[in-house]
């Protein structure tokens, strides 16, 4: 791949992690889209567990596998390096495209809080949520995380430089501002359903195994004391609670 056609191949993985993102949105919150959480026709309950974890699982290999170091190492060696964040987005969009479209929905209601006070307070979280994990893209590197900083770098004739350990904004909070986020948007519904209690359930377990036992072994090789201290410092997820997890 020539630097040009990389770059055009970075910014449409940027335009579909943008639209992914979207959906997921419209998705989890049963919100415009054509396939929602709870939308469409109820199966076998333990045969629509069993799709449901399985394409949760197909997601967790698939983000957890290709984000380790080892891994990139070897992958580097068939893609050009610009363009391995560009694919490892363009993948991770497809595990969540098998979700959206093989979801199987469980409606039966665990609560239902609709037209109720508490019910507008959860659809204000969700909202919450989700504008958290954006705007935490941006108070560390939001070019970088989705690739556009190494594919401009690399048209430019350029190595993109990292961008370094910062501890800003939210980030002064929680190590895993992001992560919060999610985690909010996923449990924050005024009508939660079976499958949408899955899919919080399993994402957050995700999320927690993932971060702590998998990212933050990969940040403390990569930053070393510095990272140490701050995980001494910062709580994982939850301001206040956690410190040194």
């Amino acid at each position: 791949m020539g630097r040009s056609a990389i770059f055009v191949y970075g910014v449409v993985a940027y335009a579909v992690s943008m639209v992914t993102i979207l959906y997921s949105i419209g998705f989890v919150g049963n919100l415009l889209v054509p396939k929602t959480i709870n939308s469409g026709q109820p199966g076998a309950l333990g045969v629509s567990i069993a799709v449901n974890l399985a394409l949760l699982s197909v997601f967790a290999v698939q983000h957890s596998l290709m984000a380790r170091p080892g891994f990139k190492q070897v992958w580097t060696k068939i893609i050009p390096k610009p363009a391995e964040r560009s694919t490892y987005l363009l993948m991770a969009c497809g595990a969540l495209a098998l979700i959206f479209v093989f979801w199987q929905p469980l409606p039966i209601p665990v609560w239902d809080l609709r037209g109720t006070f508490v019910g507008s307070v959860l659809i204000g979280h969700f909202w919450v949520g989700w504008l958290i994990v954006l705007t935490s893209t941006f108070m560390i590197d939001h070019f970088d995380l989705f690739g556009l900083k190494q594919i401009y770098a690399n048209l430019k004739s350029r190595q993109a430089l990292p961008s370094g350990f910062i501890k800003v904004g939210l980030y002064r909070l929680v190590r895993h501002p992001i992560m919060t986020g999610f985690m909010i948007a996923f449990w924050a519904t005024p009508f939660m359903t079976v499958g949408h209690l899955l899919f919080a359930a399993v994402t957050t377990i995700y999320i927690v195994i993932a971060v702590l036992h998998l990212e933050e072994k990969d940040l403390i090789a990569e930053i070393g004391e510095d990272y140490l201290d701050y995980r001494r410092d910062v709580p994982a997820f939850v301001p206040g609670f956690g410190r040194g997890q």
